[in-house]
């Protein structure tokens, strides 16, 4: 299945590096988060890549033009790097289109951009290229493919540490709750469509409000609920917070590395 990834953002919110990079290249460890998207999908399969490019798009370019497989992967260098060899699993080769849709576009004309690479998928994956989760792709793609419906997207819980108060017209607080207690829900950044998606799209909107309207006056929208892991990269905060995971090794969007962590605790059960 294709996957649209929308790489076009600035990222003004995280100074430190929005001036020099686009907002997807902003580096997790060693890579950049955008990678790590990358291979979320890839770890269920996914291998076709469209990337809409905006700002900086040249940055974005390079990278997948001048990184070598071994660059993420352990390896044995010899002959003063004339002879490198792979050790571990085979590095997959991906399907990576790479397609400039403007500096200033929104997310909707971004999508219609690349309506041509996916206007003959039975479905199609897209994403917002700056947030992580857990999510079971597998079982979301199954019960949007149940459903019927055109457009589907994530729902997860307001990442917010506020308190929400509920107050009565005349100025009586009925309660105080936290975000996890209350049904704020709010679109995850994750997307499963159909094609026919781009028939309720039009000239110059923005994906989620009049299109996503439009699906829902016709009953063709859908939520994915997910109680679990979720983590955007909005601001410097949220960078640093998802560093201090990569460096901790708690990287639970990682399929693999979650994987040797419940292996390592069940033989520590066992013995």
């Amino acid at each position: 299945m294709k996957v649209v990834l929308f790489c076009g953002g600035r990222g003004t919110r995280i100074r430190d590096y929005s001036d020099s990079i686009p907002k997807p290249m902003i580096p997790l460890g060693h890579q950049p988060i955008l990678r790590h998207v990358m291979q979320w999908y890839s770890d269920y399969g996914h291998d076709e890549f469209v990337l809409c490019l905006g700002y900086k798009a040249n940055v974005i370019k390079d990278f997948f033009l001048n990184t070598r497989p071994q660059t993420f992967s352990d390896c044995i260098v010899t002959h003063g790097g004339q002879d490198v060899k792979l050790l571990g699993d085979a590095v997959k080769d991906w399907s990576i289109t790479l397609l400039d849709t403007g500096i200033w576009r929104n997310i909707g004309e971004r999508l219609w951009a690349a309506q041509d690479h996916v206007k003959n998928e039975k479905m199609f994956l897209a994403n917002y290229s700056d947030g992580l989760t857990n999510v079971d792709l597998d079982d979301m793609i199954a019960k949007f493919e149940a459903s019927g419906k055109i457009g589907c997207f994530l729902a997860v819980r307001a990442p917010l540490t506020y308190h929400l108060a509920d107050i009565a017209e005349d100025g009586r607080v009925r309660e105080f709750r936290t975000t996890e207690t209350s049904e704020i829900w709010i679109n995850g950044g994750y997307f499963v469509f159909r094609p026919e998606i781009f028939d309720y799209m039009r000239d110059g909107e923005e994906l989620v409000i009049e299109p996503f309207r439009r699906l829902i006056d016709d009953n063709m929208l859908m939520a994915y609920k997910h109680e679990g892991f979720w983590r955007s990269m909005d601001t410097l905060r949220d960078w640093q917070s998802l560093e201090d995971m990569v460096e901790k090794g708690d990287m639970p969007w990682n399929r693999k590395i979650t994987a040797e962590k419940i292996r390592r605790s069940m033989v520590m059960a066992a013995s």
